[in-house]
Parts: C-alpha cells; sequence; structure tokens
C-alpha cells in the first residue's frame, strides 16, 4: 500500500503516456512508494519508469530524502541513468551519510568522495549486495568501486578470508579466477551473487567444488537438496562435475526445474532451458535407448492432461514428441504446450504440425498465441501472416517471447502496414526500444508525430545515427506546441536529444532558461554535433551539472569534443580541470580576465598587459 506522504513532500513527476492514455499526464504521487497501489489508472512501477533527472534546486533536501527512503520498500526498479541522477542529487544536498537507510542499488552509483573511511566497510558491505549489471562490465565506476572496497578492507593478497568474502559480496565477480581457487571455500556464496561468470571463473569454480572441501562436500555425495541449495551456481557446473553427480539426484533436480518453469520470467526461463539441457546431457549415455521405430509412438499418446506434466519434457525425445503429439491435440493446447520449458527442436516440431493444421497459412486468432515460437518464423513466413490488428501486434512483439532479429521485425511491421495497420504510441510502446530501432528507414518515416507524443519514453539508444535524427524531428514536431515552455519542452525531447543537430542544441543552451541537462542524457548526443558546440554551449547546457562533466573525461565522446575545444577556454569557462584541448593552459590569462569566466565571444584568449 503506498501510503501518501505529507503534502510538503508530495513529488511532483512528469510522467511520459502509458499504453492506456492519450496523452501525457502529470500527477502528484506521494515521496514514499512502498507498494504497487494503483494510483489514477498508474502503479508505483509506472511512475518510477518515468522519473527524470531534473536539478537539485528544483527539490527540497526533505522531498529528496523521503523519496529516496521510501525506494526500499518499492518493487518497482530504477534504471541506471535515474539511480545515477538520484546519487548527485543526494550528493547535491549533503545527503549521503545515511546510506544504511538508501536501496543498495544506489549506492553503487555513489561517488567515492561521498564514501567516509570510518562507515567504508558498512558501506561497500550494503553496495556489493546490489544489482552489478546496472554498472556494464569492465566500467570505470565498476573497477573503482572494486579498488575502492579493496583497499577500505585492507586487502593485500589473492587470498580472500570469510569477513573480508562477507564484505564484497558481489563485488567478488569481478576478480580474477586465480583469486577464487585461492579463498576462503565461502567464496562459492559470494559467486552466487554474480550475473553471469567468465569461462576461466567457471573453471575455477568447478576446481574449488571437485575438492570436495566446500559445504556441499564431494559431488558424487549430492542430492537433489544439495543441488538447489548451489542455486545459480549449478549454470556453471561441467561434465565433469555433472557426471559425479547421481542420476536420481539429476533427474529430480530436472523435474523440479520443469515444475516451476510456468511462474518464471523471460531471464529465468533460459537459465532453466541451459540447465535442462546441462542436465540431461550427462544421463543420456546412461539410459536405455528406446528401439528406434519412425512409425510409432512408445510412450504414449500426449494429451491435455501430460501436457502439465512436469516429465513431459525430460520423459519425451524429441523424436517421440513428434510422434506422440497429434495435430488436433496440438491445436486445441498450443498455448498450455508453450509454457513448458521445450527447447527448440520441440519447437521446430510444433512449428512443422502448425503448418500442417493450417496449408493456407496460421489465422490471425491463432497468431497471437505463437509466443516464442513465433521467433522460429522466417521472414518469408512472416510475410504471408494476417497481421490486421494491433493487438496481433503487440501480442507477437512481447519481450518476455524472446528477441526478433532486425529482418524480422521489419517484415512484420511492412506487413502490418501494409494491410492497413497504423503505427500509434500505446503500439511504439509495447515495441520498445529496440524493435523500433530494427525498423528501415522508410517504416520510421511512416510513424505519425502523434504516435511519438503518446509512446512515452523510449530508449533509442541503439538506434543508428540516421534513424536517431528522423526519430529527434518526429519528437520535434510532435511536442512543437510545448516550445515556448523550455524546460517541459526539453524534457519531452530528451530521449530523442541524440539526434539534434547542433544548432537546436545551442539554441537549448542560449534559451535563457536553465535546463541542466544530465550526464547520461549529454553522453548520448551525436558526437560530430557535439564537437560543434563551443565551451559555453556546454557550459549552458550543463548548468549545475558540469562538474560531472569531469568524471566523464575519459569517456570517448567527451575526449573528442575536448580536443576541438581552446585550452585556455575550457580552463577560464568551465574550470573543472578538463586537459587536452588546443594550446597550453593559462592561467594568468584567467586572472587577468576574470569576465572570460563567463563569455567566449572572442576568438581568442584575452591579451595579458606587458609589465
Amino acid at each position: 500500500m503506498v501510503r501518501a506522504a505529507p503534502a510538503a513532500t508530495a513529488l511532483r513527476l512528469r510522467l511520459p503516456a502509458e499504453p492506456v492514455r492519450a496523452a501525457a499526464v502529470t500527477l502528484m504521487v506521494a515521496a514514499v512508494l512502498s507498494a504497487t497501489e494503483q494510483r489514477a489508472g498508474l502503479s508505483a512501477s509506472s511512475v518510477l519508469r518515468g522519473l527524470q533527472c531534473i536539478p537539485a534546486s528544483d527539490l527540497p533536501s526533505a522531498t529528496i530524502l523521503t523519496f529516496t527512503q521510501g525506494l526500499q520498500n518499492s518493487t518497482a526498479e530504477l534504471s541506471s541513468a535515474q539511480l545515477s541522477c538520484l546519487a548527485r542529487l543526494l550528493a547535491a544536498k549533503n545527503l549521503t551519510g545515511d546510506f544504511s537507510r538508501y536501496p543498495s542499488d544506489l549506492l553503487l552509483f555513489f561517488h567515492p568522495a561521498e564514501i567516509r573511511g570510518g562507515t567504508c566497510r558498512e558501506f561497500y558491505t550494503r553496495a556489493s549486495r546490489g544489482n552489478l549489471e546496472l554498472l556494464p562490465e569492465g566500467s570505470a565506476r565498476r573497477r573503482e568501486l572494486l579498488r575502492g572496497a579493496l583497499g577500505c578492507l585492507g586487502v593485500r593478497s589473492s587470498r580472500l578470508h570469510p569477513e573480508q568474502l562477507d564484505s564484497l559480496g558481489a563485488l567478488v565477480c569481478d576478480m580474477e579466477p586465480e583469486t577464487i581457487t585461492a579463498s576462503d571455500p565461502n567464496v562459492l556464496e559470494n559467486l552466487k551473487l554474480c550475473p553471469t561468470l567468465t569461462g576461466a571463473q567457471q573453471d575455477a569454480l568447478n576446481t574449488v567444488l571437485l575438492r570436495g572441501n566446500t559445504v556441499y562436500g564431494d559431488p558424487s555425495s549430492w542430492d537433489l537438496q544439495t543441488l538447489q541449495s548451489l542455486g545459480p551456481l549449478v549454470l556453471a557446473l561441467n561434465q565433469t562435475t555433472l557426471s559425479l553427480v547421481a542420476q536420481a539426484a539429476r533427474e529430480g533436480f530436472s523435474r523440479s526445474i520443469v515444475a516451476t518453469y510456468g511462474s518464471q520470467g523471460r531471464s529465468q526461463r533460459e537459465k532453466s532451458l541451459s540447465l535442462l539441457r546441462a542436465f540431461t546431457a550427462p544421463s543420456a549415455s546412461s539410459q536405455p535407448r528406446l528401439k528406434r521405430n519412425a512409425d510409432r509412438c512408445l510412450l504414449g499418446p500426449i494429451t491435455a492432461s501430460t501436457i502439465s506434466d512436469p516429465s513431459l519434457v525430460t520423459d519425451y525425445s524429441c523424436e517421440q514428441f513428434d510422434l506422440c503429439l497429434s495435430n488436433e491435440v496440438l491445436a486445441a493446447n498450443l498455448e498450455a504446450l508453450l509454457e513448458q520449458p521445450l527447447p527448440e527442436e520441440f519447437l521446430q516440431v510444433m512449428k512443422k504440425k502448425l503448418e500442417q493444421i493450417y496449408p493456407s497459412g496460421i489465422p490471425e486468432e491463432q497468431l497471437k498465441h505463437l509466443g516464442p515460437l513465433s521467433r522460429l518464423f522466417t521472414v518469408q513466413e512472416i510475410s504471408q501472416w494476417p497481421v490486421t490488428s494491433s493487438s496481433t501486434l503487440s501480442a507477437l512483439l512481447d519481450p518476455a517471447d524472446g528477441e526478433w532479429e532486425a529482418p524480422q521485425v521489419q517484415q512484420l511491421l511492412s506487413r502490418f502496414l501494409a494491410l492497413g495497420g497504423t503505427l500509434t504510441g500505446p503500439l511504439l510502446w509495447n515495441m520498445g526500444g529496440t524493435n523500433l530501432c530494427h525498423l528501415q528507414e522508410e517504416q520510421i518515416k511512416c510513424i505519425p508525430a502523434d504516435a511519438i507524443r503518446t509512446a512515452g519514453q523510449l530508449d533509442i539508444s541503439s538506434c543508428s545515427q540516421i534513424k536517431k535524427d528522423q526519430l529527434y524531428r518526429k519528437a520535434q514536431e510532435a511536442f512543437a506546441g510545448q516550445a515556448g515552455t523550455i524546460r517541459v519542452y526539453y524534457c519531452h525531447l530528451r530521449p530523442y536529444l541524440g539526434g539534434a543537430p547542433a544548432e537546436d542544441l545551442k539554441a537549448l543552451a542560449e534559451a535563457g532558461v536553465a535546463v541542466d541537462m544530465d550526464i547520461d542524457t549529454f553522453l548520448t548526443l551525436n558526437p560530430e554535433e557535439l564537437e560543434k558546440l563551443s565551451v559555453t554551449d556546454v557550459k549552458n547546457l550543463l548548468g549545475e551539472n558540469l562538474p560531472y562533466l569531469k568524471e566523464a573525461e575519459n569517456e570517448t565522446t567527451v575526449m573528442g569534443w575536448v580536443k576541438k575545444q581552446p585550452q585556455w577556454e575550457l580552463d577560464c569557462v568551465l574550470g573543472i580541470g578538463l586537459q587536452g584541448g588546443i594550446g597550453t593552459a593559462t592561467t594568468l590569462a584567467c586572472l587577468a580576465d576574470p569576465d572570460r569566466t563567463r563569455t567566449t565571444s572572442q576568438a581568442g584568449p584575452p591579451h595579458l598587459p606587458l609589465s
């Protein structure tokens, strides 16, 4: 239940349009968002999804603090950009000290200067429980986090002790394989927190397990409970380790995976399929083979009740699945079958049978239920689909069913448009930024400006530059009515600024109203257009977020821009320590003419008086 916050701490958020709405809405949302109570048809999750980075001066400290602490009890997730923004807001208001009341994910984005020596162990212990996937692997921020933790904990060798492992949490995920094998066996509990492990790290993990001195014992003694206790580590077990596990334990574990498959999300389902493949491989050679008979079902026909049986995937081979599944049962139970963790070869069998059932083409009503099976159809086959309604297209584009290849999405949209379909805001929202970027340039031209206006904030970061340019022009047209209110206009355009030309960025910088562009948005700007901006343009665009440009100085985009700027302007106008510009530093020039820190209208550095 979302509790209403005092009026003084209510937080005004500019929200994107939801699929069920035709226009953007502005809500007064309680600063404490502790669950998913519906408020005017929007959940806490949808509210947080629309949260944009705003200047710290726009909100009182109490509002920011109450909102941030309320996130601990919220089921909604903030993006990396939003968390980075929130961390900067807290730092600007000097609110980083009481980090124990903030979500662990947020602590991953704290600047090292905000971490006090006396509480660093507590800080890193808490931060290491955050979702490390929010930080790109190998990124400077992630490396800096690990370096700071090791220094705080006094780690001076590759062997990590239990108390150090307790504080390092998921940060161990970025350590070398040699550290895994040299550390206390409790390192396995840290590795459970890792989103992914490299091949070398997986080898090291198996080495530790094969020693038999962990809490799990020797692999030959493992039972179903042991395998379940290993949790995500089972994904890293190699065939040497698995071959030592009793067959009964492997089969029991496979059945338990299948039993919970229906309630899992997409990413977890992908892991479950990987596990099933891994656990059936070692036992395949030890199980007696059924006599080959190309014309006969030997395990009994698959019925509606069989489909819901967790043993379906483990008991039936692909050949027997084909022989025992009738076309009639498939047609009547397509959705139920797709709820099972079926390997791709099973899905291919189903695709073949559907072609037999519908020789003239799969009807539109059935297309809506293809789920992950739809991704197996070729571009030529998709070109024949009767995709006439937006509901059918939305069902086919559901990201929970897996990713489409770009040519498939292009054909799917071409077919929809050819049959009279129209791209609307809700449809673009359902498509998502990745699928939008898969469209051909000619297809993007077909998107009405009104669709962009009602689509909400779309992530177009994966688009080519040409497509970003197209979508920016569409957004300009869509939000032209707000152009007179710079801050509102900027907020609408922000997701599309990666396609903005230099003259439009200069216009924002010279508008006379601070937009305070956050650094994450700045880094998405077209590098070629960014290089055309002056030092003053950039200073005006970033506003109070200018100090964060120094943190991003090693980003390719920033380095390219800096190289085009006179060093004296970087020194005198910005004064944040950026180096690498044209010419040399001119500290004396800045001192001689302090007014130059406010304007760069002259062509060169000020002339120093002769002594």
